[in-house]
């Protein structure tokens, strides 16, 4: 994508160089073809919530205060803060007059109110695609009906997405263990689910069926919750993962999609299914034996990151790298209008 590569351009040149210049170089290195999965990398959710950083910081100057990581990627939050951005847990940190983007991954409705109370400038960059999620908690209990919430407890989507309602309306899920035992507040109540964004598909269809099974009349979602991101990456390393020995996923330790893709890999059947954060952090040893290696990468980690990683594997093999696409994304989500007027 166009704002993708405009990253990578702006970037590229601060990577650090991750080979020693004393890696000996043989003849004799052994063939390694990779397999580049495709999609990879950057949504439109999260290349959405940086230029929002970056046009807030042309538009109000610097510095221009986060509530909590833009998206889950260190690379991407520390390139912005040498930019002039500056990340906090809370707006307690925030100073009186600057501006505050709040993250792709959405907040509890009591964020905003909060912001609006101290007549803060503010610039929500939660993803469409949550707010959607969002949008139909909303919809159910305005309709008298209990929700079901599929996620990750602690994860800030599945936070922000419990806070648009009141306390004990939503119930979360998180196994298929707790739903074939979990019962809700009101029996005689109708129930609806909703999910998390950046889940397993197959995981949560067998968590959904198992709902399904036992409350035949609980309603879903119009359009599946889990985003088009998180479901073309897991597919493209399903169509990759019974040719490959190994997998890496570029993506950090608290990123859920990157997560899930290793997960999909293992799941899979390949057993050295890995997340790595940066090429300078691999074990190489992990490669011994390995002809064969995937590549791909989450939702929040830019392409210099998987460029890195190929690199550094040309410096230790010999490299064959093969693009295997399974789908083409073209999807685009507008800037909030204070950004463009």
């Amino acid at each position: 994508m166009e704002s993708a590569a405009r990253w990578n351009d702006e970037h590229s040149d601060s990577i650090e160089h991750v080979v020693g210049k004393d890696v000996e170089r043989i003849n004799t290195r052994a063939k390694l073809t990779i397999l580049l999965a495709a999609p990879r990398g950057f949504c439109a959710g999260v290349e959405r919530a940086i230029q929002i950083v970056e046009q807030g910081l042309k538009r109000f100057g610097a510095p221009v205060y986060v509530r909590h990581e833009i998206v889950h990627n260190r690379f991407v939050v520390e390139r912005l803060e040498q930019k002039g951005a500056i990340f906090v847990d809370d707006l307690d940190e925030v100073p009186e007059g600057v501006p505050v983007v709040f993250s792709a991954h959405g907040v509890p409705k009591s964020v905003p109110a909060e912001a609006e109370r101290r007549e803060m400038i503010y610039v929500d960059a939660t993803c469409p695609l949550v707010s959607k999620v969002h949008r139909e908690a909303e919809r159910h209990h305005a309709d008298g009906r209990m929700v079901a919430l599929i996620g990750h407890a602690s994860h800030p989507e599945i936070i922000g997405t419990m806070g648009q309602l009141p306390d004990g309306a939503v119930t979360l899920v998180e196994t298929q263990e707790q739903a074939k035992v979990i019962e809700f507040p009101d029996p005689s109540q109708s129930l609806a689910y909703i999910t998390q964004t950046t889940l397993s598909v197959d995981d949560t269809a067998e968590i959904v069926e198992t709902l399904q099974h036992r409350f035949p009349d609980i309603l879903g979602p119009r359009k599946e919750d889990i985003c088009y991101a998180t479901t073309n990456r897991q597919m493209s390393v399903k169509a990759i993962a019974n040719r490959c020995d190994a997998l890496f996923v570029v993506g950090a330790p608290n990123s859920s999609n990157s997560l899930r893709l290793v997960e999909v890999g293992l799941n899979a059947g390949v057993a050295k299914s890995m997340l790595v954060q940066r090429a300078s952090e691999i074990e190489w040893d992990v490669l011994d034996g390995v002809s064969t290696l995937g590549v791909t990468a989450g939702a929040s980690a830019p392409d210099v990151l998987i460029d890195e990683v190929i690199a550094a594997s040309r410096e230790r093999f010999d490299v064959t790298v093969e693009e295997v696409v399974t789908t083409e994304e073209d999807i685009k989500f507008k800037l909030p209008h204070i950004l463009t007027v």
